[in-house]
């Protein structure tokens, strides 16, 4: 089978051949419709220090899909050959103690689809069934092959109560995009995203923010002034890594806020914690999704009317995945489909 993969430790990527994978009796064979690109797979492609780090070659990369399922393993009871499904990436131990309490997305042997196994990026994936979520609904297959970094924003923006609250974004990548769609539709009051990519920002406004701001160009005390805002913000969400960011957002924050982090910083930087203990601020890591309450949730959103086909932004045949990869890289477009179809 055709797949895309980091072939040798160095800049890159191939298109090959490669055998197509084998699956047990607790596995499900997905015949893959559609992928979506991932920062991850930029930081592959690029090869920079955390891909040398992380990422063992030959690897098939990719793990935002949406496949049809092919064959079913033996002891596998709830799917059927023909479902349309996506798949959790992160693949977990199952006997921790966090797995074994049915928080799985805590478990410490967590291992990445497309990261530390072979991915997406091919014509078939090969997933357990327990990874495996199905569509028992209708779908637009370009929203589905992006379930796993929607989830990403789901589990983000979900994390604290957002009715009537004013909710800070930082970082208007497609996840934070995402994000701002998300709170808009869970109830916050008022919804402002930051970044310095006017083309994100405008995608942020597609879906409903109430404010997309141009920190290169204006402040955050601005945006409060706008919104006449009183005491700052109730809820954070940071999602850029960026250590100006995350330090703005504190000193906007209302005494009492939440801030959920899922930007993931470069590296280590100093924040003023005085100023988070003294406005008793909650900070909480987030890292991939709930298995599987955010499953469940990313579909009760589309049922009630969620739209996010304004953050996609580009579709290619995967025999185009260069340009497809190029315009991914350009920190302007939104979520970028590879079509495995075409």
């Amino acid at each position: 089978m055709k797949a895309l993969v980091k072939q040798h430790a160095e800049p890159g990527l191939w298109l090959t051949d490669v055998p197509e994978p084998e699956t047990g009796p607790g596995d499900v064979l997905i015949k893959v419709l559609r992928t979506g690109i991932c920062g991850t797979d930029l930081h592959i492609r690029k090869w920079d220090g955390w891909a040398r780090q992380a990422v063992s070659t030959p690897l098939v990369l990719g793990h935002e899909f949406v496949g049809e399922v092919a064959a079913v393993g033996a002891a596998v009871t709830d799917i059927a050959v023909g479902d349309l499904v996506s798949g959790e990436g992160h693949l977990v131990c199952g006997k921790c103690r966090n797995c074994l309490a049915g928080r799985r997305h805590l478990c410490r042997s967590t291992l990445g689809l497309g990261v530390g196994r072979d991915g997406a990026f091919a014509e078939y994936v090969a997933l357990p069934a327990s990874n495996v979520w199905v569509h028992r609904t209708k779908v637009d297959l370009d929203v589905a092959a992006i379930f796993d970094p929607f989830g990403n924003a789901v589990h983000t923006a979900l994390s604290f109560p957002l009715v009537g609250e004013d909710v800070l974004i930082t970082g208007a990548g497609p996840i934070g995009i995402m994000a701002a769609a998300v709170a808009r539709h869970a109830g916050a009051r008022n919804v402002v995203i930051t970044d310095v990519s006017e083309e994100r920002l405008e995608l942020a406004r597609k879906v409903g923010a109430t404010l997309a701001l141009d920190v290169s160009r204006s402040g955050l005390d601005e945006a409060q002034r706008q919104l006449e805002l009183r005491e700052g913000f109730d809820i954070g969400l940071e999602m850029s890594g960026r250590p100006e960011a995350l330090r703005d957002m504190v000193a906007n924050m209302t005494h009492g806020g939440r801030i959920a982090m899922l930007g993931l910083p470069a590296e280590e930087f100093p924040v003023d914690w005085s100023k988070i203990v003294t406005s008793m601020i909650t900070i909480k890591g987030i890292y991939g999704r709930e298995m599987y309450e955010t499953w469940y949730a990313m579909t009760v959103l589309l049922e009630g009317g969620l739209d996010l086909t304004p953050v996609i932004t580009g579709s290619y045949a995967y025999h185009d995945f260069e340009a497809a990869f190029d315009e991914a890289a350009t920190a302007r477009s939104g979520k970028i489909i590879l079509d495995w179809t075409a």
